[in-house]
Parts: structure tokens; sequence; C-alpha cells
């Protein structure tokens, strides 16, 4: 098993070597949820001290922290099923020779510019709101290339892939947060 580090950074730089490694080694998996569970955290401490800085405070910002951290794991097992589904049914290359396994370890590396996200907290509003918007642009593009590697795809299947699967997850999310709830 290769150190976590360089892959860190190679799936950070979008080395596309570093996503065919994780792709092909079954046990990266553990190393992946590790990276989605540090941008969570990073996630979660932005919220707690960027609400701490607003005046909230108690069970509010309690709630507000633990629904930001647990929101990039969610997305990570859910989008990776959904890419997962659609790229391999739908737009299935002649290539494309592939697990959810596959999918998910790549997709989780994908995340590790999310860890920047524990800066988004920095006065001003305006840089942190910067460190945010960039590190999760920065984690978009990170997925379109772990999907593409894990999928076998050209970049334009990989886009539209997480395209189609970002849509069918804000899809869900929408379904969930409007359906009456049982009585």
């Amino acid at each position: 098993m290769s150190r976590l580090g360089p892959r860190l950074l190679g799936a950070a730089l979008l080395r596309a070597d570093t996503y065919e490694e994780v792709e092909s080694d079954p046990t990266a998996i553990a190393q992946a949820a590790l990276v989605v569970a540090a941008a969570c955290a990073a996630v979660g401490v932005a919220t707690l001290v960027g609400g701490r800085a607003a005046g909230i405070a108690g069970p509010r910002l309690g709630l507000q922290v633990a629904v930001a951290a647990l929101v990039p794991a969610v997305g990570w097992v859910v989008g990776s099923a959904l890419a997962y589904m659609v790229g391999a049914t739908f737009l299935r290359g002649p290539e494309t020779v592939t697990d959810y396994r596959e999918v998910l370890r790549t997709t989780g590396f994908a995340f590790a510019p999310g860890i920047l996200r524990g800066l988004a907290w920095l006065p001003p509003t305006a840089l942190g709101l910067g460190i945010d918007y960039g590190a999760s642009l920065w984690v978009l593009c990170a997925g379109v290339v772990a999907v593409r590697q894990a999928l076998d795809f050209t970049t334009r299947a990989a886009i539209a892939t997480c395209a189609a699967a970002a849509l069918l997850l804000w899809l869900l999310v929408w379904g969930l947060s409007v359906a009456p709830l049982p009585v």
C-alpha cells in the first residue's frame, strides 16, 4: 500500500496516474474514507468557527456543524453510487470495466482539496468565502478526473456522468425535503 501523503498530493494536483493507482488498489478504500473524513472535519471546523464568529451558540450551532460535516460523506457515498450507475449503465464506453468500489475509491480521493475548506472561516469574509468556493470547485474538478479514470472515459463523458449524478442527487435531496412526514 502506498503512502497517503503522495496520493493526497497527486489527487489534489489532478494527476490521472494517482487516480489509476487508487482505482487498482482495493486496500485504498480505507485511505479514501480517511480523505473524506478529513474533508468532513475541515467543513465542520469552518462551520464551528464561522458560527461562533456570527454569534451562534448552543444546540443550533451543534446541529449546523453536524449537518455541514456529514454532507461531504453522504455526497461521497450516494454521489459515487449515482455516478457509477449512470456511467457504467447509460454512458458505458467500450473500455469501461469497473465496479462501485473502484469509483468509491477514486472519488474519495477527489475530496483531497476539500481539506482546504477548513480555512473557510478566515477573515475577511471574502477570503474565507473564496477559499470555500475555490476548494469546492477544485473538488468538483477532481471528481471529474476521478470518474474519468475509474470508468475509463473521455473527459466529456466524465463531465456528463458527474452532471447527471449531481442532478439525480439534487432531485433525491429535494424529493426527500418536500415529502410529507408520516404522522
